[in-house]
């Protein structure tokens, strides 16, 4: 009786000591702008279910992704290190790109697995896999699963890229190895005809680039043959990993777990499912984004199936600013009568303006996130690594999450540790910084007049007072020479250090 007493006291502190770490679930969203939901201003897109979020937890007017394309932003979630400190991760990548990421070092994923976490990842991926040598017939590693995720289920890149099929751990779920396939974006490989050579063949044409491999008569980015029973349906992308989130939830709901659910909304190629199509009144970029917010709702919808909203920490974000015409003549600009996907923001995805990386970014803790909040305090999504770690009552390695704060105190009503924040472009050379309400972006000498209009890049500095000028109109950097010089010497600091965590 002795031994089954104490038996069932140390199962019952076993479950008080998991009890007392939340859930977490970060869902990211792919060129989801700053405009584009209801409860940041939207009033022609319906986002009930993300609006429904804001209502009980805390909405952010100043969270950014630290990068305004999608690769960077999300090297910088998974190590809490700005990607452009990594020329391997600071690019959009191909999908046939080497893993950016080291997984000998501390990840998002990993620190909270040992946390006693289940991990799991569904949705896009876009960090790379293997060595350099990748096979999509054999088994596709390093990934996910080596840098801390315990289940995966994903696409490699963007879904206007090649390969067109998920990954489910180390496998291509679904491969016939009859049909091998074959990857390449420098030559054509197979017979699979392409949209250049066939434009008659599309169901939805390209307005610039993405003109290679034809799948669901949609051209992409890059040349694939084989692979023709795994390939995916684009319709069906958002329920396929709404589906597998929710059975991440339910195999995971008696012990914590953390679900990174990346979504392919609103990504193009943009193909809503039947059932939203014609939904928004904005044309197929608006029924996409409602599409997302639908995804949004039956995870929320799970959670409280299985009365776990109130110990689930939920986070929505976007990986980079909105994008109206993005490589396919889908009618975004042209049905969206009058919505703004950055809202009064001045630029796009790409930009260093605050367009590019200026996101929604929504919190809902039940117990600890005072409902109905707003919060201007300045936080990214660099520091996700650190915060979840808080959340999870567990300390960051030393050599992890250089450049991610612990944004908790901002996220319960308090200030954020954060004083300034670095956002780049794509790739290594181009970066701005925030410091308080002052924005500067370096010049670039030798900038075209065509980038400077679309991407903020310019030959001469820019410096702007976010505070009065939110717009980024009035640029001040003639009249303030000492805060230019200020700035500058900061972010050449923080490029020296290594870090800026402190």
């Amino acid at each position: 009786m002795k031994y089954i007493l104490s038996a069932i006291l140390g199962a019952l502190a076993f479950t008080r000591a998991f009890a007392a770490k939340p859930n977490i679930i970060f869902i990211l969203a792919d060129d989801i702008g700053y405009g584009d939901l209801g409860c940041y201003g939207a009033t022609l897109v319906k986002t009930p279910h993300c609006d429904r979020l804001a209502r009980e937890g805390v909405r952010f007017t100043d969270a950014h992704a630290t990068g305004s394309t999608c690769t960077p932003t999300r090297y910088a979630f998974v190590t809490g290190q700005y990607a452009w400190r990594n020329p391997a991760g600071a690019g959009i990548l191909s999908g046939e790109a080497p893993l950016a990421i080291d997984p000998a070092k501390p990840t998002a994923p990993s620190v909270l697995k040992q946390a006693g976490y289940t991990t799991g990842l569904v949705g896009k991926w876009h960090i790379g896999l293997g060595k350099g040598d990748l096979d999509y017939n054999k088994e596709i590693k390093p990934g996910p699963l080596e840098l801390g995720f315990d289940y995966a289920f994903f696409f490699p890149a963007t879904g206007d890229r090649v390969p067109c099929v998920f990954v489910e751990n180390h496998r291509v779920a679904g491969l016939d190895p009859n049909d091998p396939i074959l990857v390449s974006y420098k030559n054509k490989i197979g017979d699979d005809p392409t949209g250049k050579e066939h434009p008659e063949l599309l169901t939805m044409k390209p307005s610039h680039g993405h003109d290679n491999t034809i799948i669901n008569g949609i051209s992409r980015i890059g040349w694939m043959s084989g692979g023709k029973s795994a390939r995916w349906k684009d319709e069906e992308i958002p329920d396929t990993f709404t589906k597998k989130a929710v059975g991440f939830i339910e195999q995971n709901k008696d012990k914590p777990f953390f679900l990174y659910l990346a979504t392919q909304n609103i990504h193009v190629p943009r193909v809503p499912h039947p059932r939203w199509r014609g939904t928004s009144g904005c044309g197929t970029r608006g029924d996409y984004l409602q599409e997302f917010d639908g995804c949004v709702g039956t995870v929320l919808a799970a959670l409280d199936r299985l009365k776990l909203a109130d110990n689930t920490l939920i986070v929505v974000s976007s990986d980079n600013g909105g994008v109206m015409d993005d490589g396919y003549q889908d009618g975004a600009i042209e049905d969206a009568h009058g919505h703004k996907c950055n809202g009064a923001l001045r630029g796009y995805k790409g930009s260093l303006w605050e367009g590019g990386h200026r996101e929604p970014f929504i919190a809902r803790w039940p117990g600890h996130i005072k409902v109905g909040t707003t919060s201007d305090e300045l936080v990214g999504l660099v520091d996700m690594m650190a915060t979840f770690a808080a959340v999870a009552g567990v300390k960051m390695p030393k050599n992890g999450g250089p450049d991610s704060f612990n944004v908790l105190p901002a996220l319960l009503g308090g200030k954020s540790p954060r004083d300034h924040l670095v956002v780049q472009m794509n790739g290594i050379e181009r970066q701005a910084i925030r410091v308080g309400a002052w924005k500067y972006i370096p010049g670039k000498p030798g900038a075209r007049a065509k980038a400077a209009g679309s991407y903020g890049t310019s030959p001469n500095i820019q410096l702007y007072d976010l505070a009065k000028d939110l717009a980024e109109e009035n640029n001040l950097a003639e009249q303030q020479p000492g805060k230019v010089k200020e700035l500058q010497a900061l972010l050449d600091k923080i490029k020296v250090d290594g870090h800026s965590r402190p």
